[in-house]
């Protein structure tokens, strides 16, 4: 990430790959961490809503998970607000639809997608201008040498001096295992990655909740949501809130975790951060391939 090629950091790569595969192995048996229990939000009775007419406004709707919270809530029947910054790469997901359809630009006459980027206020602003926003879902991600290092709190942080202004109260906010005081609930091999590769990335997203629980938006009604290891599998519609080590878990059960949170009237984790993991218990097998990093 934005690395001067040289001997330190190939020794260094070299260093976290061995630790990987040594950790890894390590973890594998450990199927079944202690702390694992369901969701009492994830049995399908159609909860009660927040309002009649609902419309989301997803900011990372370009990315994989939120293209799958922008596909998903349009499935429901939900008006969609997308931030993104090139409006062209908001497609369909591939958990929910399939590979084929990923270079499929998503459609639909509840969608409405518009063209700038989170860390300017303005283009914020213009998701919020006609005032029938009633929750929004913060799916943001990138590698930090194309966003910026602080992408992630400053974007934040306009998203939530919008919702202010519009008197919008529900928000989601994905952000990852590994944050905040979930530090522990990672696997070893992946805290590696925390320290290291990843450091500049935490240090962000640990900002980005702070905004929630000790700044300006701690009197939203907001869940953060702090998935295991990410893939794009289709959805299973079994999704754990955990508090042992964290598992794996599709982008798309993700998307339907947040969609509980931003759009269910009583949704249980409200004010609270959720570490949520899926059928994989706790063995974590995150997804590296290239099309789970967003590559075509």
């Amino acid at each position: 990430r934005g690395c001067v090629p040289g001997t330190k950091v190939i020794g260094m790569r070299v260093f976290i790959l061995s630790l990987l595969a040594a950790s890894a192995a390590a973890f594998a048996p450990s199927l079944m961490a202690p702390g694992l229990r369901s969701a009492p939000s994830m049995s399908r009775a159609r909860p009660a809503c927040l309002a009649l007419d609902m419309k989301v406004a997803v900011f990372g709707a370009s990315g994989l998970t939120g293209a799958e919270v922008a596909y998903q809530a349009l499935q429901r029947g939900e008006g969609v607000v997308a931030l993104a910054r090139t409006p062209s790469k908001v497609t369909k997901p591939q958990g929910s639809c399939g590979a084929d359809a990923t270079s499929q630009p998503l459609t639909d006459a509840n969608l409405k997608v518009i063209a700038g980027s989170v860390t300017n206020q303005a283009d914020v602003d213009a998701v919020f201008a006609d005032g029938d926003i009633t929750s929004v879902v913060i799916a943001l991600g990138g590698k930090t040498a194309e966003v910026g290092v602080t992408m992630l709190t400053d974007g934040t942080g306009n998203i939530i001096k919008a919702m202010k202004a519009k008197g919008v109260k529900r928000i989601a906010v994905v952000t990852s295992i590994g944050a905040g005081d979930s530090e522990n609930q990672a696997p070893f091999f992946f805290k590696v990655l925390m320290y290291t590769a990843m450091k500049k990335t935490f240090a962000d997203k640990n900002n980005q909740e702070a905004l929630f629980f000790n700044g300006p938006g701690k009197d939203l009604e907001f869940c953060i949501v702090r998935p295991g290891g990410l893939n794009i599998e289709p959805p299973t519609g079994v999704i754990n809130v955990i508090e042992g080590q964290a598992g794996s878990i599709p982008r798309a059960d993700v998307a339907d975790f947040c969609l509980g949170a931003a759009l269910d009237a009583d949704f249980p984790y409200i004010g609270k951060a959720a570490c949520i993991s899926g059928t994989g218990g706790t063995a974590w097998t995150k997804d590296r391939s290239a099309a789970a990093r967003g590559a075509m």
